[in-house]
């Protein structure tokens, strides 16, 4: 068994020596994707906690299914397909129960001053004007945003053409502000940004 070394190994090293039994290689390789794994899966589910199920069980069907990865050194593509496919089966599942919502304030443990319900409001706004995204604006404006990914690299692991990403990002991000003047003192806030 070889070792891993202080530099760091291309996603096709990795996988080479997780197809022979590393457990570090492919430990790497969940550190590496484990928080575009959750953008992308958050960006299907619209839920933090089927966000992080459905990022867990992809890591193990990418472990399990590691051979069938044909082109290695696109491994990130490849387990964002996998992502994106989990996402879209969860939420076809949670769908398919027919329970009704808890109350709002049932979930959080956290007392809701005044400020905690704006933030709460804002956040829901946000959630649903992203839900309201297609789904791949909502995984590059999440990737792009939230996790920091250039555009070349949003391009690469989503099979995408770089200007199209750059496309899908602009018109994402033009929603999102439209939704977002409807809240009361954000419009401001908008022109302070700017």
């Amino acid at each position: 068994m070889s070792i891993i070394t202080s530099e760091t190994p291309s996603d096709a090293e990795l996988v080479r020596r997780a197809r022979k039994g590393e457990e570090v290689a492919f430990g790497l390789l969940v550190r590496r994707y484990q928080r575009p794994a959750y953008a992308v899966a958050l960006s299907v589910t619209n839920r933090h906690e089927d966000a992080e199920d459905a990022a867990q069980e992809s890591f193990l069907v990418a472990l399990d299914r590691l051979d069938e990865c044909r082109s290695p050194e696109r491994f990130g593509g490849w387990l964002m397909t996998i992502v994106r496919n989990r996402s879209k089966n969860l939420v076809r599942r949670e769908s398919l129960r027919d329970m009704d919502e808890l109350p709002p304030g049932t979930r959080s443990r956290i007392p809701t001053p005044d400020r905690t319900a704006e933030a709460a409001e804002l956040r829901g706004m946000l959630r649903q004007a992203l839900g309201e995204l297609p789904e791949v604006q909502r995984q590059v404006v999440l990737l792009h945003d939230l996790e920091g990914w250039k555009h070349r690299e949003i391009a690469d692991r989503l099979d995408l053409p770089c200007g199209t990403v750059r496309s899908h990002l602009h018109f994402a991000r033009k929603a999102l502000r439209a939704a977002l003047r409807k809240v009361p003192g954000i419009p401001d806030l908008m022109r302070v940004a700017q």
